[in-house]
């Protein structure tokens, strides 16, 4: 029987884990809690692909999370499929940076991670393009107008 070792961790390439790449290639590591995607040298992560921008993304270390914001890159970031602005990469999901895609490897415990994950921005962008009532469940559409209208209570 094989009984895991408590104090063995998980080995990345960096000492906050590392970017995979799904196609193959050696690993990236993430050596800060702050990093810069980009093609320019500048960048703490370089990726010398022409579509992808100078400036393509920052990587923040947050709560033992790593989070992705797109710094209004031409060709945008996705995180498991979906395009995001700013969205939390959870363990083991999948980033494509202008179609270059990795996985995310890092184990949030030892980065410092407790309870709940924190908030995904995508979600809170998403709840708060709707109206109070609407979030509620008190308002309906009326059918003539295609127009939300309130619910009696």
């Amino acid at each position: 029987m094989n009984i895991p070792d408590p104090n063995n961790e998980l080995e990345f390439a960096g000492k906050y884990g590392q970017l995979t790449p799904t196609g193959g290639g050696d690993p990236i590591p993430l050596l800060k809690d702050r990093l810069l995607v980009g093609r320019r040298g500048e960048a703490d992560i370089q990726l010398k692909f022409n579509n992808v921008s100078g400036q393509h993304c920052r990587l923040t270390l947050e709560y033992g999370y790593w989070f992705v914001r797109d710094l209004n890159s031409r060709n945008g970031i996705k995180v498991d499929g979906r395009p995001v602005i700013r969205k939390r990469l959870d363990p083991h999901c999948t980033i494509s940076i202008a179609k270059h895609e990795y996985t995310v490897d890092y184990d949030p415990q030892s980065l410092g991670a407790y309870g709940p994950p924190p908030a995904d921005d995508d979600y809170i962008d998403e709840l708060m393009r709707s109206s109070l009532m609407d979030r509620a469940g008190l308002s309906k559409r009326d059918s003539k107008s295609g127009k939300n209208r309130r619910t009696e209570l």
